[in-house]
């Protein structure tokens, strides 16, 4: 063994998807926060006001229904709850980008970052939902099989 690896591959504790699940759980809480600051930061106007109160709706909607995901009954109600996170998040980037477009926000920093964490976490929601699909279709060819 060498100095920089002391313990065998055998003993180094490696990252299960327990501990990946709840990166993703803080991941959306983080996000929610963001999300929270900029609903905050946007000017107390009539338009102001009617976008900060949709987007703290579907911004921070992702996480409990990430969370009723892994409590879900079926497959096809984890697929549902997952589809629900990702619609919500799409809704989030319009928001967003309406934001952006009406220069409502004058932290250009905070906006961009939360622009692309909503591209990001689209990204990982639309590749969980492919990735049960596939799960799905390969149970019901096995089936027939």
């Amino acid at each position: 063994m060498n100095a920089q690896h002391p313990t065998s591959n055998a003993q180094r504790p490696s990252t299960t998807n327990r501990q990946r699940k709840y990166d993703l759980e803080d991941r959306l809480l983080n996000y929610a926060v963001m999300i929270l600051r900029i609903a905050e930061q946007l000017p107390n106007t009539r338009a102001g006001n009617h976008i900060a109160g949709q987007l703290i709706r579907c911004g921070t909607s992702p996480l409990p229904n990430r969370g009723e995901a892994e409590a879900a009954e079926s497959s096809e109600d984890f697929a549902h709850k997952l589809k629900v996170c990702l619609k919500e998040l799409r809704e989030s980037r319009r928001w967003l980008l309406l934001i952006q477009r009406a220069d409502l926000l004058s932290d250009k920093q905070l906006l961009s970052a939360a622009l692309q964490e909503t591209e990001e976490l689209i990204r990982i929601f639309f590749t969980s939902l492919k990735t049960v699909r596939r799960h799905k279709s390969e149970r019901e060819a096995h089936r027939r099989a």
